[in-house]
């Protein structure tokens, strides 16, 4: 199997690349993509010696395209470098790993050209849903999820027509147990200091705020065709179950694993069949006890609002999605406090209508809107 992975220099990236090398007989490294780390994607493709490689956020550069074709590997630049590899023919499956909406475009190229999706970026399905999951069923394309919740999810579904519950579980980040009062005052430092998982910045804020399980309520909901009723989510601080489905006889299945996102990206890979992984078993004695509690909507506002945008259809969670991602950079940059993070995103959500999400136009337009409000928004409130 050909393999791109879009966002190859990340976490998803490196893990991808950790499980392919393992099955050197099996996958083939077609094509790896960074946004401007070249010295970090270069180091790459001199190990895996992918055809093509992209950076999509650097203007072209005669010196990289040398480099890069030292190693036997055409260096391509810009956004729409990632859609054409996406779209490849040569390509049969594209690990969609880049963070944010900006991973929207290369993701819907690979659905529209029948790929393997393997789906990382949730922010895909949160902006275009509808977009996304029609162009697979139009071209044939499997959308795998990758999301340790969501692969868990597909892993334990024998049957949809018999779900009554999806059930996704929540580590409930670094400040589960932090006064709220003191919440104000945390640093981007503290905030991805997670403590189960080894994640990204932008991810790690959007765990800490849960932020991050609002926008998989949202994911589930267009992976598994489930109503926001029909979505639970539960705190569950040890990361061993990753989701759960409950039936309507009462049954609940769950798969569990040890954190490791090896897991679910083999899983996706070999998709119907198993190969390892490099995680470790899991050993249930050494763990002892597996705990569950509901979130605190005071504690975890971002969670609310994120229920709210999916009942609201339409954009409203491409506005809820691109409010989230300028507070979380305005936070990371010190000009946003932690507590400023749902209040950004409430106000924009309040101040930006929504639209019906009737093709890509439609939700890059209430995206560039949101980010506009929620810029604002910040400044009014560093101000």
């Amino acid at each position: 199997m050909n393999l791109a992975v879009l966002g190859a220099t990340g976490s998803i990236g490196a893990s991808t690349l950790d499980v392919v090398a393992r099955h050197p007989g099996r996958y083939r490294v077609f094509a790896l993509t960074a946004h401007t780390s070249a010295d970090a994607l270069l180091a790459l493709c001199r190990t895996h010696r992918p055809r093509y490689a992209v950076l999509s956020g650097v203007a072209e550069k005669r010196e990289l395209i040398r480099e890069f074709s030292r190693e036997k590997t055409e260096l391509l630049f810009g956004a729409k470098a990632l859609e054409e590899i996406a779209a490849h023919p040569d390509c049969g499956a594209v690990m969609a790993a880049i963070v944010g909406g900006a991973g929207l475009a290369s993701t819907l190229a690979a659905a529209r050209s029948g790929k393997r999706v393997l789906l990382a970026n949730k922010e895909a399905l949160v902006m275009a849903g509808p977009l996304v999951m029609r162009a697979a069923r139009e071209s044939g394309a499997q959308i795998l999820p990758v999301d340790s919740e969501h692969n868990a999810v597909f892993q334990c579904i024998s049957d949809k027509k018999f779900i009554r519950k999806i059930v996704l579980t929540a580590s409930g980040g670094p400040f589960r147990m932090l006064p709220l009062d003191r919440l104000a005052g945390v640093t981007p430092e503290q905030a991805c200091a997670h403590p189960n998982w080894v994640m990204g910045r932008k991810i790690s804020v959007d765990s800490a705020t849960m932020m991050n399980k609002g926008l998989e309520v949202i994911e589930a909901h267009w992976l598994f065709d489930a109503a926001p009723e029909a979505i639970e989510v539960v705190i569950h601080p040890q990361s061993i179950v990753h989701s759960m489905v409950e039936y309507a006889d009462g049954s609940v299945i769950a798969q569990l694993s040890n954190p490791d996102m090896r897991v679910p990206i083999a899983h996706a890979l070999a998709y119907p069949e198993r190969i390892e992984s490099g995680a470790q078993p899991l050993d249930l004695p050494a763990i002892k006890n597996l705990s569950f509690e509901k979130p605190d909507l005071a504690r975890f506002p971002c969670l609310g609002l994120a229920y709210a945008a999916l009942r609201a259809g339409g954009t409203a969670a491409a506005i809820l999605n691109a409010a989230n991602e300028v507070a979380v950079e305005a936070f990371l940059a010190g000009r946003l406090a932690f507590t400023g993070i749902p209040r950004v995103i409430g106000e924009t959500l309040q101040e930006v209508p929504g639209k019906p999400a009737a093709d890509l136009a439609a939700v890059l337009d209430s995206d560039a809107a949101a980010r506009h409000s929620a810029r604002a928004r910040v400044m009014a409130l560093a101000a």
